[in-house]
Order: structure tokens, then sequence, then C-alpha cells
């Protein structure tokens, strides 16, 4: 009797000790992998930053500079298997704030293991539409009109807004371009379709138009003071390329973002106030998925 109460007693014992290696054996930790498109690096001063969406509260994956995919960050087991969405950020090199930035450009809700990431949360830019002409209202004469681009549409008799784009969140700003030669050239910032914008360093100096009131003019810019290094104003812009880029707030770089969704050739044979249409630029906006 002894011996079986002894037997029962050790296979008890057995029992407690394995339950507790097997329970100080279970992974903490599990795979969460990226693979995304369309990014581009941020320089010295940014990079980026996975959250996952935990409870309504983010939980960080790690940052990243390499924009080549996939690529895999190990997280809490827990925190991946409850959370119910991934975002990613833009945030500043050493940030010490344990939040999100307001500049989000990738999000998308978990469905099983898997989560489908896009740009809807910057804009939905698939009705997005742009009209610009040629002029050059900054210089008080009728010279050189092909020198400036303005993004607007007079063909009513009565200038109205050319651009029609979503309202971008906080963290995010429209920015104009003309590629002369190559070299993207900046036409200003702007969240207002209908206002003057943030630059007028290479314009002339007679004021703009003021159909709008107090807001001014509308986006764009002359091409004929300052050019900058390689360049030669004032330049007829026939055969280059205007761009609508949405830039970071704050800004990464002096060049376009990868967000560009709209674009227009200038045609070679360009006309001074001709109204030119631009195309949507889907293919710039990144995308991808996000596994757990």
């Amino acid at each position: 009797m002894k011996s079986i109460l002894k037997l029962v007693a050790l296979t008890l014992i057995l029992t407690f000790v394995i339950s507790c290696k097997d329970d100080d054996d279970s992974p903490t930790t599990k795979s969460l992998t990226l693979n995304l498109e369309g990014l581009d690096e941020l320089g010295d001063n940014f990079v980026y930053e996975g959250w996952l969406i935990v409870n309504g509260s983010p939980v960080s994956t790690g940052t990243f500079t390499n924009v080549t995919f996939p690529q895999t960050f190990t997280v809490g087991i827990a925190d991946l298997n409850a959370a119910t969405k991934f975002v990613l950020s833009i945030e500043p090199v050493n940030d010490t704030d344990p939040m999100p930035s307001n500049t989000k450009i990738l999000a998308g809700d978990f469905s099983g293991e898997t989560a489908m990431v896009s740009t809807m949360l910057v804009g939905d830019f698939s009705t997005s539409a742009g009209k610009y002409i040629l002029a050059t209202p900054t210089n008080g004469s009728n010279n050189d009109e092909n020198s400036g681009i303005w993004f607007l549409d007079p063909s009513s008799g009565t200038p109205v807004a050319g651009l029609d784009l979503p309202t971008l969140p906080v963290g995010w700003i429209y920015e104009g371009w003309v590629v002369i030669d190559g070299k993207p050239v900046t036409t200003g910032k702007f969240s207002n379709v209908s206002a003057t914008d943030d630059f007028n360093g290479y314009s002339d100096v007679m004021p703009l138009p003021s159909p709008n009131g107090a807001d001014g003019f509308f986006p764009g810019e002359d091409f004929l003071l300052q050019a900058p290094s390689g360049l030669n104003f004032p330049v007829n812009l026939a055969n280059g390329t205007a761009v609508i880029s949405v830039e970071p707030m704050p800004d990464n770089s002096t060049m376009p973002f990868t967000l560009k969704p709209l674009t227009s050739m200038i045609p070679s044979d360009a006309t001074d106030h001709t109204v030119y249409n631009m195309s949507k630029n889907l293919g710039s906006l990144p995308s991808g998925s996000v596994s757990k």
C-alpha cells in the first residue's frame, strides 16, 4: 500500500514539474512580417515605425529605414494576438514621444492573420482631378508666359480651382512641382486648392490677382527669378512634367515625396492660358500586407 502511495505521489510531483517546465517554455514573442511596396527612403532625420492597435492603444513594433521587403519584426505574442489594426507612421530619429506621430502613411485592419494596408487614412485619391494653365501673372506683361504654371481653370471666364483633392489629415500637406530638365522644382505647399500657396521665391514683383478675396489666387508659381543651381529662368515649361505630391509635415526632404496622386506631361507645343488636364497617378501610392 505504501509503495502505491509513493508511486502516486511521485507521479503527481513529476506532473507538476513537467507542467511548470511547459509553462516556462511557452513562447512570449512572435514574428510580424511586413511586405510593403512603394515606400521611399526617408533620409537621415526620419524613420518608419510600425504600430499594432491593441484594445484601442498603439504598441510599437519597431522602426526601420530600409525599404526593401519583406522584413520581419519580433513582437509580444499577447499584443500580436490581440491586435486589430496595423499602422505605419513617419517619426523623427531619436524620437522620445512613445506615441505615433500625426504623419501616418499606411494602415489596415487585421482579417485573420493578415492586414492589407493602404494610404486611405491619408486620403481617398480615387476621384482626384487636376487642371492647370501656363501663365506668368507676376511679371505684369505678356512676356515669358510659358514660364509659369497655375493650378486653376479660367474656361468659364472667371478663374476657379483647377484641383479636386481630398482634405488631408494633420501631418500632411500638398505641394506642387514642375520637373524642368529632369529637376523637380517646387511651386509651393498648400492645403487649400482655392488659395495662394506658401511660396513665391521664383516669381516677379507684381502682386497676384485676388479673385478669392482674402484667400488670394490659386496654387502655382512663375519661374522668372532666382533659378536654382543648374537651371536658368525664365524657362519654357513645355515638355516638362507637372506634379502634385502629398508631403509629410515636418517634411523629410526637399524632393517630392512618394505620394504623387496627380501628374501631367506638359505638351511640347503647350501654349499659355490653355487649360491642360492632369492624370491620376495612383500607382505611386504605397500598399502591401502585414502578417502575424
